[in-house]
C-alpha cells in the first residue's frame, strides 16, 4: 500500500489536529519532493504489486488531477500496479466542480473519500468547513453522473449543534444517493486545536458522550438495517464493497506513506516523517532524512495486532497470534478478555476469534487496552 499525505487546506477546521498548511506558495517544491522520496524509499516495501494507493491530508483534491496521475504514473515506475487497484482521493466538496471530477476521470482515481460531514448549513460554519451545505449535496451527484460508483461519505456526530433530528436527516439524506459506503466518527476535542480552544473559553460547549454514544447506536441500527456492514468501527460498507486501503491497515499490510507527517509501518518498524512542510521540503532537496523510527518489540506488534483487529467485524485471530508470535501471550489475552465476555461485550466465537458486541464497539478503545499485553514482553 502507498500513501501520500498532501498537506494543503483552503482553512482550517476548528476540530482537525493533523498536519496541513492553508498556504500553496510551496505547492510545486512540495511535489517535487513527494517524487523524491518515492524515489529513495521505494525499497521499503518488498511486496512489490501494490494494491492501494491512497491520497490523503490536508485535503488532495486541492491538487490539480494532472499533480496527481503524475503521482499515480510515479507510483508505477517503481512497482507493479495491481490491475484491481482501488486508487482513493480524499476530497471535499468545494472542489469538485464539473471540470475538475471530469479531470480526475482520467488521472486514475477510481474512489473517492468526501468528507460531506454535515448537510446542514449552521453545523458547517461551525465546524468551520470550506464547504456548503448545498456543495455537500451537489458534489456526489457529480461524483455519480461522472461514472463513479466507488464512493465513501463522511459524517460527524456527537457535537453540541447536532440534535438527534438532524443526525437522522443527515443520515436518511446520505442513505438517499444510495452509496456504497459511510465512513463516520465522533466528534473529539484534540489538544491545540481552535475548538479545544472555544471550550475552554467557554464559547462552545464541550462534548457530551453519553450524546454520542446514543448516536453511534442510531447509527448503527438505521445502517445494518439497509443492509450495511459494520466492518469496522467508523466504517459501514454494502456487501464487499470495503475500503481496500483502511482494511488492509487493519489487517497488518504493510505501507509506505510519502509526505511530511507520514507513516510507515513494514512489520518490525514504523517509521514517520517531520510534520513540517519547509523542512521536509528541505530533506528532500538536500538529500537527507525526514525520518523517524521506532522499532516495535514483541508486545507493541502484539498490542499494534489487538488494537487495529478488534476494531473490525473479523476480530481478534488467536490462531494468526499464535502464528505470528508464538502462543505464549494468547493466555494472557483470553485472561484480559473474559471479565468483557462475561459482560456480553465481547464475544469469544468458534474458539478462535474475539470479536466486539454491539455494547462492546461503544468501548472499543477501552477494552482493546485492557487486553494490552505487559511490559514482560518486551524484551523478546
Amino acid at each position: 500500500m502507498i500513501y501520500f499525505h498532501i498537506p494543503f487546506c483552503k482553512q482550517a477546521c476548528h476540530y482537525c489536529d493533523f498536519h496541513f498548511s492553508t498556504s500553496l506558495k510551496h505547492k510545486d517544491e512540495m511535489l517535487k519532493a513527494l517524487h523524491m522520496e518515492l524515489d529513495r524509499r521505494q525499497q521499503y516495501l518488498t511486496d512489490r504489486k501494490v494494491h492501494s494507493i491512497y491520497f490523503g491530508g490536508g485535503t488532495p483534491s486541492i491538487l490539480q488531477a494532472s499533480d496527481i496521475a503524475r503521482l499515480i504514473d510515479k507510483v508505477g515506475v517503481h512497482f507493479e500496479i495491481h490491475p484491481d487497484v482501488e486508487i482513493t482521493l480524499e476530497a471535499n466538496p468545494d472542489d469538485l466542480d464539473k471540470k475538475k471530477v471530469e479531470d480526475l476521470r482520467h488521472s486514475g482515481i477510481n474512489r473517492f473519500s468526501i468528507g460531506i460531514q454535515s448537510f446542514f448549513e449552521e453545523d458547517l460554519r461551525w465546524m468551520n468547513r470550506a464547504h456548503n451545505a448545498s456543495e455537500a449535496d451537489s458534489a456526489i451527484k457529480r461524483v455519480q453522473d461522472a461514472g463513479f460508483e466507488n464512493i465513501t461519505a463522511d459524517l460527524i456526530y456527537g457535537y453540541p449543534l447536532l440534535t438527534d433530528a438532524k443526525w437522522k436527516a443527515n443520515i436518511e439524506q446520505l442513505l438517499a444517493f444510495d452509496i456504497p459506503h459511510i465512513s463516520s466518527y465522533a466528534m473529539t476535542v484534540e489538544h491545540k486545536t481552535a475548538l479545544a480552544h472555544f471550550i475552554q473559553q467557554q464559547k462552545t460547549p464541550a462534548m457530551d458522550e453519553a450524546q454520542a454514544a446514543n448516536q453511534m447506536e442510531y447509527l448503527m441500527d438505521v445502517l445494518t438495517a439497509h443492509d450495511f456492514e459494520h466492518y469496522e468501527i467508523s466504517n459501514f460498507a454494502k456487501r464487499e464493497r470495503y475500503a481496500k486501503h483502511n482494511t488492509n491497515y487493519w489487517r497488518g499490510v504493510h505501507y509506505l506513506g510519502i509526505g511530511p507527517s507520514a507513516h510507515s509501518f513494514n512489520g518490525e518498524s514504523r517509521s514517520w516523517n517531520i510534520a513540517n512542510n519547509l523542512q521536509y521540503i528541505q530533506h528532500m532537496f538536500d538529500g537527507s532524512s525526514a525520518l523517524e523510527t521506532e522499532e516495535l518489540t514483541l508486545r507493541d506488534r502484539i498490542n499494534e495486532y489487538l488494537m487495529t483487529s478488534l476494531r473490525t467485524m473479523w476480530g481478534v485471530d488467536i490462531d494468526r497470534i499464535i502464528k505470528l508470535f508464538g502462543a505464549e501471550p494468547t493466555t494472557a489475552i483470553k485472561k484480559a478478555a473474559q471479565p468483557f465476555i462475561e459482560k456480553q461485550q465481547l464475544v469469544f466465537v468458534e474458539g478462535r476469534y474475539l470479536r466486539l458486541t454491539t455494547s462492546g464497539k461503544l468501548l472499543a478503545d477501552h477494552i482493546a487496552s485492557e487486553l494490552f499485553l505487559l511490559d514482560v514482553y518486551d524484551d523478546h
